[in-house]
């Protein structure tokens, strides 16, 4: 279901774009009768001055850009060219080169407090590139510039509605909805946005010990609780052992020549020989 409603987002993003570049577009036959006669006389002028001016004409964009040709002050029809060569006219055409690369910058350390009142400084990295040449010179001044406010913007509004705990192992979680929240605000101004990831997480130094003072008396508590765990089922044996041993009396006079075995090879030189009470107790009697 999250599939399909992001397919269709897309997709009604994509028209939106094409149809915001194509009103944008529908404007070159709207140039007038004096326009009319300008391009006409820049025409001529272009033919007369040949082969002069057969180097104002023509023009290159690199593999990676596109260029927004504007006629008397109007998108030529036919939206961006490139890459490779195009010609235009020298008195009454002007053009504008876009990067289509993608492009990366860093969101500077932004203070936020969270939902359960802790502040934090978070900061990130943003990949996004051009979409839409037409859109990107036609609808704002400098997408560059817009798309990195607004990323800052947005990472303070998304880490406003988490708590430390959330921000803390959801970054996955916060990255994809800052994504998909950009990619929507900037899609009237042709730039898509690839991929955001959250850098860093800054804490409080005092916010730091206390996190790990915590983290270790409840490594302590673990602790003492596996050792008590021990301790009760050694107890059990010991309990099993010694039954074991009030059934069977030369069981114990075993354990005594293994117990000297045990001490004879750690090469001692003292060995305490135990002797069973009733054999000394004879010589006691008498």
């Amino acid at each position: 279901m999250d599939g399909d409603r992001e397919t269709k987002s897309m997709t009604a993003a994509k028209r939106r774009e094409r149809q915001a570049a194509a009103d944008l577009e529908s404007g070159d036959n709207e140039i007038g009768m004096c326009g009319c006669l300008l391009v006409l006389f820049s025409i001529l002028l272009t033919l007369v001055t040949l082969p002069l001016s057969i180097w104002m004409c023509i023009k290159i964009v690199k593999e990676y850009e596109r260029a927004i040709i504007f006629r008397l002050g109007r998108i030529v029809r036919g939206g961006a060219k490139g890459p490779g060569l195009f010609f235009i006219l020298p008195c009454t055409d002007t053009f504008v080169n876009v990067d289509m690369r993608t492009i990366t910058f860093d969101i500077p350390p932004q203070e936020v407090l969270t939902k359960d009142s802790v502040t934090v400084s978070v900061d990130g990295v943003v990949y996004y590139r051009v979409n839409n040449a037409t859109l990107a010179v036609a609808n704002i001044t400098n997408a560059d510039a817009a798309t990195r406010l607004l990323a800052q913007t947005t990472l303070r509004n998304v880490l406003g509605t988490k708590n430390l705990a959330e921000i803390l192992s959801d970054r996955e979680e916060i990255a994809h909805t800052m994504q998909a929240t950009l990619d929507d605000a900037t899609d009237e101004w042709g730039i898509k946005v690839e991929r955001v990831e959250i850098k860093d997480v800054k804490l409080p130094q005092q916010l730091q010990r206390a996190m790990a003072a915590e983290a270790e008396a409840a490594r302590e508590a673990r602790a003492k609780v596996i050792a008590a765990e021990g301790e009760m089922n050694a107890s059990r044996a010991l309990k099993e052992a010694s039954m074991v041993i009030a059934e069977s009396p030369s069981a114990l006079q075993l354990r005594y020549l293994q117990t000297l075995n045990t001490i004879a090879a750690e090469k001692n030189s003292t060995i305490i020989f135990p002797l069973p009470i009733d054999m000394i107790q004879g010589f006691l009697n008498r």
